[in-house]
């Protein structure tokens, strides 16, 4: 069992920039073997994508962008924490954003094997023209 928790996000004007942050911590009886952490969004009336995320249970951390987020948006990570910076925003990029722990409840014998994922409870970003 995971706990995620965000922060961040808010009112910006176009062109401006915000901030979001999320990290993860392990329930009583859990642990922690995080092998991928991320930001998905939801826009209204439109499915839940993903945003950009970092992988960091092999041994080089790697990053994935959705295209809309590429020069943009910049992903970091440190311990079990993680920070979505967004500069240049749109209104187009106005919606929820979730944080997605993919965790490996089994423990480091198994980060091979699939994880399970958690996620944050969302947090508004709106983006005003």
């Amino acid at each position: 069992q995971v706990q995620v928790a965000e922060s961040g996000g808010g009112l910006a004007q176009a062109g401006g920039s915000l901030t979001l942050s999320c990290a993860a911590s392990a329930a009583p009886g859990g642990s922690l073997t995080i092998n991928a952490m991320g930001w998905h969004r939801q826009i209204p009336g439109k499915q839940r994508e993903m945003v950009a995320r970092v992988f960091v249970g092999g041994t080089t951390v790697k990053t994935d962008y959705a295209d809309f987020a590429k020069d943009r948006f910049t992903i970091s990570s440190a311990e079990n924490t993680v920070t979505l910076q967004m500069n240049s925003l749109k209104p187009d990029d106005t919606g929820v954003y979730y944080c997605a722990i993919d965790n490996q409840d089994y423990g480091p014998r198994y980060r091979n094997y699939p994880s399970k994922r958690y996620w944050g409870q969302g947090t508004q970003v709106t983006v005003s023209s």
